[in-house]
């Protein structure tokens, strides 16, 4: 089964860069497909596999901040290849 997964990190604290910084580039390293914009992180795969990474990359990510929010949506398919048709 494959999913989307869109995602919002807010440390909510100063200097939350480093940690945002360092989430999107664990996130390239994987096998995952990701796509970025300035408001999101989408990532695209197998179910298991992306869950299995965000797993261990949101752990990691909430150790690095002292207070956070992650904001997550999951679709169940691949919407990587998405094109509006209007």
């Amino acid at each position: 089964m494959t999913i989307s997964v869109e995602l919002t990190l807010t440390p909510l604290h100063d200097n939350y860069e480093p940690a945002i910084i360092h989430f999107i580039k664990q996130l390239r390293s994987s096998n995952l497909k990701v796509l970025e914009n300035p408001l999101s992180t989408q990532v695209y795969g197998n179910y298991d596999e992306v869950m299995q990474v965000l797993t261990v990359e949101i752990k990691e990510t909430f150790e690095m901040i002292e207070n956070g929010l992650l904001h997550m949506k999951i679709v169940k398919s691949d919407r990587y290849n998405y094109e509006p048709h209007f």
